[in-house]
């Protein structure tokens, strides 16, 4: 069995969904499983959905009609007025207002995962009834009913063992389905996600649970690069990396594969194909096991408006285990995630993500009991297998704040120019 995931930007429009029928005709065999995300910026309208009535903003019609107009805009150029389409996109929209006339939770996680689903319930249906009318047969089904989680919502834990039990015995492998990324449910039905950019993770579990032949997910670039097209000017398509180069990556913050993908097809030893629905005649990046990096060369990550934050003792005390375990803890209350770190014998020195916008909690929590400098809007540059003309180009982009080595890897916080 080999499965396919495609992201928003494959599924932006009519035509983009035209585009992902055609390599699915093409390119998958009948025993496929087709994963999608949302179409186009539509998880982040979704967001806005979720903000304005958690808020009780008075815009929330207006971000509701934008959704439904930008659906019915693809349906209209895809489908006769007559396809069973519409009457299911009507339902869905049905459901979503059903939730925010009924709902009573004020939890703004659990309400953030019963709003945001419908943006992948809403693809899905539209490629998969695409699909049948270009005589593609397919079976679409819902993944909430097949990967089963813990109730940690926007950030679920997937249950393996009940998942893949539900997965093998539900799953037909005969056919071409079509289902959901990101999404999936709690022991009491309630819908759960699996972390922003989830929908490689959803292609991993069921590639996992189906001991499939292939993962490829399909992006708008030729595969995976050493570096980022939107930042740096001149890229290099890598042919081949290893699970471990991969899941180095992702670590670090490489945005091509999702960070949790790798481990389950790591474990099966499933072969990751990162390839372009632009130019699908192109053969993109294997992902295997001791696949040696090809071409070997400098690798650059990027992550951007980070805080760097230097703590230390107000005596000049040690910063020791103790020190440490509390601001750790700190850390993990604030929702701050560290991307470095670099101690001496009385500083403490991090580079934060801010994502969730608690820094200044953290700061206030600490401040009495530390000396703490910090600075924002700071860039974290990661350089795999590194060379000098690599860390120089870099050291270039503006005052560098920090640097750490170690045999493979470079990390450099610079404060733009």
């Amino acid at each position: 069995m080999k499965i396919f995931k495609f992201g928003g930007a494959s599924v932006k429009d009519a035509d983009s969904v035209k585009n992902v029928a055609n390599i699915i005709a093409t390119e998958a065999d009948n025993n496929t499983l087709v994963v999608i995300s949302a179409m186009g910026k539509m998880t982040n309208a979704f967001e806005e959905v979720v903000d304005a009535y958690y808020n009780k903003s008075e815009n929330l019609p207006e971000k509701l009609d934008f959704i439904a107009n930008y659906h019915k805009e693809i349906i209209n150029t895809l489908f006769d007025k007559e396809n069973e389409i519409y009457e299911i996109v009507d339902i869905l929209f049905g459901e979503l207002g059903w939730f925010l006339a009924r709902n009573s939770s004020k939890r703004y996680n659990y309400v953030y995962d019963q709003i945001i689903c419908f943006g992948e319930l809403l693809s899905t249906r539209i490629v998969s009834a695409y699909l049948a009318k270009i005589g593609t047969e397919n079976v679409w089904f819902d993944a909430r009913n097949h990967i089963k989680t813990d109730s940690s919502y926007r950030d679920a834990k997937v249950d393996w063992e009940l998942t893949q039990e539900i997965i093998a015995t539900k799953v037909d492998t005969s056919t071409i389905n079509i289902t959901q990324g990101f999404i999936a449910a709690n022991d009491t039905e309630n819908t759960t996600t699996l972390g922003r950019e989830g929908s490689d993770y959803t292609a991993g579990i069921f590639a996992y649970c189906l001991n499939a032949e292939s993962v490829t997910i399909w992006k708008d670039v030729e595969g995976v690069l050493n570096a980022d097209p939107r930042v740096f000017d001149e890229t290099t398509l890598l042919e081949q990396i290893s699970y471990e180069e991969a899941i180095e990556m992702a670590f670090y913050g490489a945005s091509v594969i999702h960070p949790k993908t790798i481990q389950p097809l790591q474990r099966k030893e499933i072969p990751l194909f990162v390839r372009s629905f632009v130019n699908p005649d192109q053969p993109g990046t294997k992902v295997s096991r001791g696949a040696v990096l090809e071409p070997f060369i400098p690798c650059y990550i990027v992550k951007k408006d980070q805080v760097i934050v230097s703590i230390s003792d107000k005596d000049f005390s040690f910063i020791v285990e103790n020190n440490m375990s509390y601001i750790f803890q700190k850390l993990h209350e604030y929702q701050l995630k560290v991307n470095l770190i670099q101690n001496s014998a009385i500083s403490f020195s991090l580079c934060l993500d801010n994502k969730f916008g608690k820094f200044n909690g953290f700061y206030e929590a600490l401040k009495h009991d530390f000396e703490i400098q910090f600075n924002e809007n700071v860039h974290l540059y990661t350089i795999r297998h590194f060379d000098q003309d690599a860390i120089k180009e870099i050291s270039s982009k503006g005052n560098v704040l920090l640097k750490q080595t170690n045999k493979d890897t470079t990390q450099i916080v610079v404060r733009p120019n």
